[in-house]
């Protein structure tokens, strides 16, 4: 089931390790010059958006039972949505925002959003725990092709429990595909339909708040694990390159040629690369020591985002998901970009 890809295999591994191990609220340790946290809109002053999402109003009604096309090829019956356990963040995310967050019974260690921090962790590191799952006795399992291991997801099977696979996202275009295999999945296509409509607005209005003529700035991802000497730069299939663009920019890493998903970070891939801005995820930043830190990973300080500390800040919880709060992420991303740098 795992597939080598975006925040797979030991990214995977480094991000659970900084979720469970660094324990640091997203701003902490940010530093002069660095502009942190979903929804936070720097130049107006507002207040960071909550960790929250935002659930459809009214409650949508399943309407089961349903038969849905997992994305492993398997046809799916699901009886029941009373006891949902979806296994990655992102999906815990669609299911809370299409307004069934109540039968929710479980989460992954990424599912950091604040309705959902109550619920028990069913993941050790980032593999899925078949006991846990099992001990629960959920009713539908929701996964990506990137759960595992492959025993756990088979002895959930085996159990008899509905198990349905959902592509994961890595671009703009992957939002209405998810929100839309998830509903199908829960039996509220109406309610899915009507998310997708508000995602698309709202994504919408956050493109159109690009600055017109400000230029297109060369933005690199950076994926940083302190604790776990992890320093990977994106490229091309990092999952980031959407975001950037949509924002206006220019993904560094992939115009430098970087073909794969991440690649070690080097003084001379930092140097091609030359980033006007760097992007990291909140507690990345936070686990190499805030903005002072990441001036001390080799290159970094040398690239013009260095020179005038321009880095750009998200929610680890949220930048990649590509689901209802992409908006937020995407406004927060134009909004640090084209700020004025702070010395």
């Amino acid at each position: 089931m795992r597939r080598p890809g975006l925040l797979a295999g030991a990214l995977l591994s480094a991000l659970a390790l900084a979720l469970t191990g660094c324990g640091t609220d997203s701003g902490t340790g940010a530093g002069a010059g660095a502009r942190t946290g979903t929804g936070t809109v720097g130049s107006s002053g507002a207040a960071p958006a909550a960790d929250r999402v935002e659930p459809l109003s009214p409650t949508p009604v399943p309407r089961m039972p349903v038969t849905v096309r997992s994305a492993d090829g398997r046809q799916v019956a699901v009886r029941s949505g009373d006891r949902i356990v979806p296994l990655t963040g992102s999906l815990s995310e669609i299911v809370f925002t299409l307004g069934l967050g109540r039968q929710v019974v479980a989460r992954d260690i990424t599912a950091t959003f604040e309705q959902a921090a109550k619920l028990p962790v069913v993941t050790r590191a980032h593999d899925v725990s078949a006991e846990s799952v099992l001990s629960l006795k959920p009713t539908l399992v929701l996964a990506d092709t990137s759960t595992g291991p492959a025993e756990a997801v088979d002895q959930i099977r085996a159990a008899g429990i509905p198990l349905v696979v959902v592509e994961p996202a890595k671009s703009l275009a992957d939002v209405d595909r998810r929100i839309d295999a998830v509903a199908a999945a829960l039996g509220v296509p109406d309610a899915g339909a009507a998310l997708k409509s508000r995602t698309e607005q709202r994504i919408s209005a956050a493109r159109h708040a690009v600055p017109k003529g400000a230029g297109k700035p060369r933005v690199a991802f950076l994926y940083l694990r302190g604790p776990a000497s992890v320093y990977l730069l994106g490229g091309a299939g990092s999952g980031a390159s959407a975001l950037i663009e949509a924002a206006g920019g220019v993904d560094a890493g992939k115009q430098s040629g970087l073909s794969k998903d991440f690649t070690a970070i080097t003084s001379e891939a930092l140097a091609k690369a030359a980033p006007d801005a760097i992007l990291v995820m909140s507690k990345g930043l936070a686990s190499v020591g805030g903005i002072d830190g990441l001036l001390k990973v080799p290159g970094v300080a040398e690239t013009p985002a260095g020179l005038d500390r321009r880095v750009v800040s998200i929610d680890d919880g949220v930048l990649l998901n590509y689901g209802p709060r992409t908006d937020r992420v995407l406004g927060s991303l134009v909004d640090q970009l084209y700020a004025e740098p702070t010395k």
